[in-house]
């Protein structure tokens, strides 16, 4: 076998494969002579059959099988023992393939577009510093945190009259049925806001008692509010239309919790807080809890694109455009990948760079730690805190084994959870090799450098 790098560029070459005769060979011959003890055919005892015979029926196939696996298991073997740094996958000329005469033919050539890319170095001295935001909470975002909290916690109240947001409930009565139709009645809830703008006033200040009369498609122009409001099926409610009445039984109103011990357990747990100041300063330590993880992945983005500022890489950009269109054929056109390649070449470049920091730092990923990250996303996913040493792990450790082993995806969570700790690791070293500056902040001054870094 003949192996040879044409490289046209820093970025593009060509590896040509030459297979002969010696190199296939014997591992056909052998299969040849497998298939002939299996083989069954009419007129011959099994494993009988002479040999011409067997050739003539799947000596081709096997060829083909035979050089594929051999050219699949060079090209891989070549680039990993001369470390090319490979972007896309090799591009098989298929003109030259599509060419050859697997009946005549003993020696074959081969040929496959590779792309490359340009050699660099990862100088973490030349990265300079990055920023780490602690977000300070202040009193307008704790304001509003509370009260969210508190309507999220609301109570019911009973009102005397119809206010904006209220429910009322009572008997719902069509005035003007169609003809030999029987009217619709019935009891139900009709929540205020829902109610479109323009009808809204028939109900306001409306008392219980009251009946007060409506067109059901001016109040409820959307028949799916429609649906919910009188009960019916969706695919019935567009035939509510016309004059109802609505006689009201009684109105609810929901209330905002007030600052007690009751709403204070709610929120944070049974006795944590006993007074409103300190439920406030928990509150104000759980925002910036919160934002932390912003923060945190804000700091995570400025060290890569640190990466890609300070790291110059070239790419065979015509080489991975045309790659991009023949892998995604038929799912994305020319002009679609053209608009969406300078997010696949920072993607590919801040991962070129991740592996040779790897290479070089001999960070590797062990299938324990994989392990380690999957039951820690099991524990956040189901809601399980600490570790009881007893079922509770046993679960968690079967949930874990199932979603990185499930066969259904060929893989594809082991894969995905190893490349996500991969990359934590990396950005883990690498950060602990820059200079990374902490600075507090406020919620609007994070937002606003957040949306610069976005823009």
């Amino acid at each position: 076998m003949d192996i040879a790098l044409e490289k046209a560029s820093d970025t593009n070459a060509s590896l040509i494969i030459t297979l002969k005769p010696e190199d296939y060979k014997a591992e056909v011959d052998k299969k040849l002579k497998q298939y002939g003890k299996q083989v069954s055919l009419k007129g011959f005892r099994p494993g009988h059959v002479p040999a011409a015979v067997v050739q003539k029926m799947y000596g081709k196939g096997i060829l083909v099988e035979e050089v594929n696996g051999l050219l699949s298991k060079s090209v891989t073997n070549y680039i990993r023992e001369n470390k090319l740094q490979v972007v896309g996958d090799p591009m098989p000329n298929r003109e030259e393939a599509d060419a050859i005469d697997w009946d005549s033919q003993n020696e074959f050539k081969f040929s496959y577009e590779l792309g490359l890319a340009s050699d660099f170095d990862v100088d973490m001295s030349a990265l300079g510093s990055v920023n780490r935001y602690e977000i300070e909470a202040g009193e307008k975002e704790v304001n509003e945190t509370i009260e969210n909290l508190r309507t999220q916690f609301n109570s019911h109240q009973h009102a005397e009259e119809a206010a904006e947001g209220d429910t009322i409930f009572g008997e719902l009565k069509q005035l003007n049925a169609p003809e030999g139709a029987e009217a619709f009645v019935t009891k139900t809830a009709l929540p205020l806001a829902k109610v479109a703008p323009d009808a809204l006033g028939t109900f306001l200040g409306k008392k219980k008692g009251e009946t007060v009369t409506f067109v059901m498609e001016a109040a409820f122009p959307d028949e799916k509010e429609r649906a919910l409001a009188t009960g019916a099926k969706k695919e019935d409610a567009g035939n509510l239309t016309g004059e109802f009445s609505f006689t009201i039984e009684d109105v609810t109103r929901h209330a905002p919790a007030e600052l007690n011990q009751e709403f204070f357990d709610k929120v944070l747990g049974v006795g944590a807080v006993s007074d409103e100041e300190t439920f406030r300063a928990k509150v104000k330590e759980i925002i910036g809890q919160n934002y932390g993880r912003e923060s945190e992945n804000l700091l995570r983005n400025d060290i890569e694109q640190a990466l890609l500022d300070n790291i110059l890489i070239s790419l065979p950009d015509e080489f991975l455009k045309k790659w991009l269109l023949e892998m995604n054929e038929g799912k994305f056109t020319a002009e679609q990948i053209e608009e969406q390649y300078p997010d696949f070449t920072k993607s590919a470049k801040l991962q070129l760079i991740k592996n040779r920091v790897a290479e070089k730092n001999d960070i590797n990923v062990s299938f324990e730690e994989v392990m380690g990250a999957t039951r820690q996303m099991v524990r956040d996913q189901f809601g399980f805190a600490g570790s009881d040493g007893g079922e509770m792990d046993e679960t968690i450790e079967k949930i874990a084994k199932n979603y990185l082993m499930d066969e259904k995806n060929n893989g594809q969570n082991y894969t995905q959870t190893f490349n996500r700790v991969f990359d934590d690791k990396v950005i883990e070293f690498i950060k602990s090799q820059l200079t990374v500056v902490d600075q507090t902040v406020s919620l609007d001054e994070f937002r606003e450098r957040a949306q610069r870094q976005q823009a």
